[in-house]
């Protein structure tokens, strides 16, 4: 943009567009909104009108040609961000879509082709690793806090997908459509996990269905499902360490986000008491040498590099990705979680279902 900002169209106008994006998108003094679309006539409209935005439009066509439109931003259910995001390299305007990239890895793998041919910059909303927290944890490993790794075990659990659901969450019910427990979160917890440990190297894992009836609050109707709601996974990461993920959806009395990393010299534990909304960072305890009880590893200062604006830290960790790609745009770098990023949790999930082919989707022992 003329102005020197970073113009910023956005496609979709779901509950996580307003709250995470942007809600984190207008502290920032790099970026500007300038253009918003919808599915729905009018309800584009009537969201720029509530939080500021110039442009409206109904057609995503018309957005992405929007010339003070720098950056596109796809926020639709993942089933469109395939096509969506085609459109955008296509159009030849950087592209940040959410995370699932999309609902295979055939199709992510090719958006990555397609963004590399182009040389347009892409991101994928995988933000929790970018929160001053993950990013303390991460210098933490690189220090060996713990000395030589030896385990490490993650349990994630979330209510989201839990019955009854609404219709307007129909597009969930089908694990075709890529939107559910395991691919939404799984992918998110497993990237703040990996990059912090180091990635798998083998793997075994079981993907269940444990709720293959939903209630639809409009009709009382009994709906099937064919998507997953639970999921274990263990093996080995490439350094030779073991590690444990559980990943939970569904789960009304929420138990939140706990890591534990052990090594020779010592032990650090992250503990949130949410996994997702969450009004608090995560917090790091650790004891290492002769020491037999944790204590606090405050985040230091120099990790929170954006204002305390009063963000949650669900949209504080968003804030932080934008800014990756902002320091990206300015200066050649690539920090920002892209489309790489994505392919490599695409694939972790394939190697879970492969795994667990014996037990999913097969749900005759689930009625």
């Amino acid at each position: 943009m003329k102005n020197g900002k970073i113009g910023v169209g956005i496609v979709g106008t779901g509950g996580w567009t307003r709250y995470g994006h942007i809600a984190a998108l207008k502290t920032l003094d790099e970026f500007e909104i300038v253009a918003i679309c919808g599915r729905t006539p009018g309800k584009a409209q009537q969201l720029a009108d509530q939080v500021g935005i110039p442009n409206a439009f109904d057609d995503e066509q018309a957005l992405i040609a929007h010339p003070d439109v720098d950056l596109v931003i796809v926020l639709t259910p993942a089933l469109d961000h395939a096509r969506l995001t085609r459109q955008v390299i296509a159009g030849g305007k950087d592209v940040y879509t959410e995370w699932p990239l999309s609902t295979t890895t055939a199709e992510s793998e090719e958006l990555l082709s397609l963004a590399q041919a182009k040389g347009v910059r892409h991101v994928v909303g995988l933000q929790r690793r970018f929160g001053p927290s993950s990013r303390y944890l991460q210098d933490l490993m690189r220090q060996s806090y713990v000395g030589k790794l030896r385990s490490v075990r993650m349990t994630v659990s979330v209510d989201a997908f839990e019955n009854p659901m609404s219709l307007a969450h129909a597009w969930s019910f089908d694990i075709a459509n890529f939107g559910n427990t395991l691919s939404i979160y799984g992918g998110h917890f497993n990237d703040l996990l990996f990059n912090a440990v180091g990635f798998p190297q083998r793997i075994s894992a079981v993907v269940r269905n444990q709720f293959p009836f939903i209630d639809v609050i409009e009709t009382g109707e009994k709906v099937p499902t064919t998507r997953p709601d639970a999921a274990m996974m263990i093996g080995n990461l490439e350094d030779g360490a073991l590690f444990a993920v559980q990943i939970e959806g569904a789960q009304h009395q929420r138990t939140g986000l706990q890591i534990d990393i052990t090594g020779t010299d010592g032990v650090l534990r992250v503990s949130n008491e949410l996994a997702f909304l969450n009004k608090h960072d995560n917090v790091i305890h650790g004891m290492r040498g002769d020491v037999q009880t944790f204590s606090q590893l405050p985040v230091p200062a120099e990790y929170q590099g954006l204002d305390d604006v009063g963000l949650d830290v669900s949209q504080q960790d968003v804030a932080y990705l934008y800014s990756a790609y902002a320091h990206d745009r300015k200066y050649g770098t690539s920090t920002a979680a892209n489309f790489s990023d994505a392919v490599r949790q695409h694939q972790i999930i394939d190697r879970m279902f492969a795994s667990s082919s014996a037990t999913f989707p097969d749900q005759s022992s689930f009625a």
